[in-house]
């Protein structure tokens, strides 16, 4: 077993009880004093990584426990963790949510468990006292195996109320209380149809940074959060993702990175440089070309819809991968890189955008809507991540829809829902799906492979 690695979850009883903001603030308080913090997410999100990445400097990394076998969860914590002095890990969701009410698979509580960390709980203590002790023992006994080691209080009104509440967890569990957070309407995150807004779009006021980090350390103990992290015993593993050894450059894969599209999960891009990719980022909102030389194209998801006008502009970007695509160059498209490949973008406001126009489908926008969910899903040809028949777990996440032309050729077939999903022409692949690299061992190698085939044809 290692026990060098300090580290600790920041979990929630529920959503929406301020998590991500008390993770980021915990990060930032923890990076002021000069220590090396390693960030990462529970779950299939990119937009909480976003805000750990600016505040401590380094990429956030997902980690999911219902999508990637154990062995890569395991091996993905601790290459990242292998150079920091402590790592922390916000939650998703409530502490024991996951992929069912039926079983813990995909939770924090089931990820803590399999790292080894020990659990500090965010709770909301806006519209209680007393009660707090029955929720803190609750989740304290709930799962005797979960090492539930402290309890943060949020939205704390006043000290009378603070003491209410720090009365009521002592007096009903061995929790260690670590501190609380004031109700600061200042300090809550922006959101919108999807959630919190990406750094990538609208970075975050420093001020904001600063005001919560102070914040974090005027009332939260991050002395004894830190002695609470050297309780983390994770496991080591045999490395199934990254290469024993160097791997020299065979493929150049340009990757579009902007305020348009901003959604990859950092392993995807750290397992292809490791197998041999050089990722060469380009603009599809301000480059008028793709990168010369590349041998093949990722475009992952984020909100084309906001900028939808911006890319529509861009005349020069579209025809660039419209000629990438007619020399079958393999272009891989994830959610809004599938809605971007696609004819056109109506967008919330009812407006039509032309977009690069490779596939046949247009999509619009519809705020009544929301789709997300885990998946399974099958490839029904093979392409730059499967081959024909494999399978791989993912997720879905988006407030549009598709209009596509008859006949027009899948992707996948999605087995939890017994339906086709995304577009195969030629050598474009895309979808509304979100793969994660972690989840099936070989991808990234599969992805650098299908883009040497194309080079060598």
């Amino acid at each position: 077993m290692r026990t060098g690695i300090k580290a600790v979850v920041i979990a929630g009883t529920t959503s929406g009880v301020g998590k991500t903001t008390v993770a980021t603030g915990i990060m930032g308080a923890l990076t002021k004093r000069g220590l090396q913090v390693q960030p990462f997410k529970a779950g299939p999100d990119y937009i909480d990584p976003s805000y750990h990445a600016q505040i401590t400097g380094r990429p956030s990394r997902n980690l999911d426990t219902w999508m990637m076998p154990r062995e890569s969860i395991i091996e993905l914590f601790n290459h990242a963790s292998a150079d920091v002095d402590v790592a922390v890990v916000e939650g998703v969701m409530g502490l024991y949510d996951g992929h069912s009410g039926n079983s813990e698979e995909g939770s924090t509580a089931e990820l803590a468990k399999l790292l080894g960390l020990p659990v500090v709980l965010v709770a909301d203590a806006s519209s209680t006292a007393r009660s707090m002790g029955a929720i803190a023992l609750g989740f304290k006994n709930f799962d005797p195996q979960l090492n539930l080691a402290g309890i943060l209080l949020n939205s704390i009104g006043s000290e009378n109320h603070f003491t209410m509440c720090l009365e009521a967890v002592l007096r009903s569990t061995d929790l260690t209380v670590l501190g609380c957070l004031p109700r600061r309407p200042d300090l809550t995150l922006p959101e919108r149809h999807l959630g919190l807004i990406p750094m990538a779009e609208s970075p975050a006021a420093q001020a904001f940074f600063n005001d919560l980090t102070i914040q974090i350390e005027k009332t939260i103990d991050i002395d004894t959060l830190l002695k609470l992290s050297e309780q983390a015993r994770p496991p080591t593993i045999e490395a199934i993702l990254f290469p024993k050894s160097e791997q020299r450059k065979t493929v150049r894969i340009a990757v579009a990175r902007d305020k348009a599209f901003s959604f990859y999960y950092q392993d995807n891009l750290d397992l292809l440089e490791a197998w041999g990719a050089e990722l060469v980022p380009f603009s599809p909102l301000s480059d008028n070309n793709l990168p010369c030389d590349i041998d093949g194209i990722y475009i992952g998801g984020g909100f084309p819809e906001m900028y939808a006008r911006e890319l529509s502009y861009n005349a020069s970007m579209l025809s660039s991968i419209t000629e990438a695509a007619s020399n079958d160059i393999p272009i891989y498209g994830e959610c809004g890189g599938l809605m971007y490949l696609g004819r056109s973008l109506r967008d919330f406001d009812g407006y039509t955008h032309k977009m690069v126009g490779t596939l046949l489908l247009d999509s619009q926008l519809d705020n009544t809507t929301l789709t997300l969910g885990y998946r399974t899903v099958r490839a029904l040809n093979d392409g730059p991540l499967l081959k024909t028949s494999e399978t791989v777990r993912a997720h879905e996440f988006h407030r549009s829809k598709l209009e596509r032309e008859p006949g027009s050729e899948a992707a996948y077939l999605v087995l939890d829902q017994d339906r086709r999903e995304g577009f195969k022409k030629g050598n474009v692949f895309a979808s509304y799906i979100h793969i994660h690299f972690g989840s099936r061992p070989g991808l990234a190698q599969r992805f650098i492979q299908f883009c040497q085939k194309n080079k060598e044809n």
